[in-house]
């Protein structure tokens, strides 16, 4: 009799690094996300790319990101774990990241900036100045965002000094 072999699944494809890691805790979830004061890697065993999306959050994890004071620093912090998850980490269990996937995923961060910088009054890109705030350089209104990374951006305008 001839054995067959059975289709492996993402869950098989995952386990050897949910086992490679045991700092950590993995939560199954509907998204990817790091959570350092938890220790928890949430991960969607769906998700196509499980593996290196795991990888990504473990990257994050290995290098100690955990806060940034500016929108700017977490396009750094998510390149930042991209590029270990890719050098370092992949090579290790034979796991290729494709460049595409990458720069997919921090597209939408880059969108995600470029949405929370926009002027709610005339469209102009203004600048951070607060943990949660902008201003406009051209219209020099003032704006408030909401944390908006894993739910839908809102900004609150403020009145504008005459």
């Amino acid at each position: 009799m001839d054995a067959t072999a059975m289709p492996s699944t993402v869950m098989d494809n995952i386990a050897p690094l949910i086992a490679a890691f045991p700092e950590f805790t993995f939560v199954k979830a509907t998204d990817f996300r790091w959570m350092p004061g938890k220790k928890t890697i949430e991960y969607a065993p769906d998700d196509p790319h499980a593996a290196e999306h795991l990888l990504h959050e473990v990257a994050h994890a290995k290098l100690d990101h955990a806060s940034y004071e500016r929108d700017v620093e977490l396009i750094t912090l998510e390149r930042d774990a991209w590029h270990y998850a890719q050098t370092v980490l992949a090579p290790t269990f034979a796991i290729t990241i494709d460049d595409s996937l990458v720069e997919d995923d921090l597209d939408t961060y880059r969108d995600w900036l470029h949405a929370r910088s926009t002027c709610p009054h005339c469209q102009a890109t203004g600048i951070q100045t607060g943990s949660k705030t902008y201003t406009c350089v051209v219209c020099r209104t003032k704006w408030q965002v909401n944390a908006a990374i894993h739910c839908g951006l809102k900004r609150y305008t403020q009145k504008t000094p005459q």
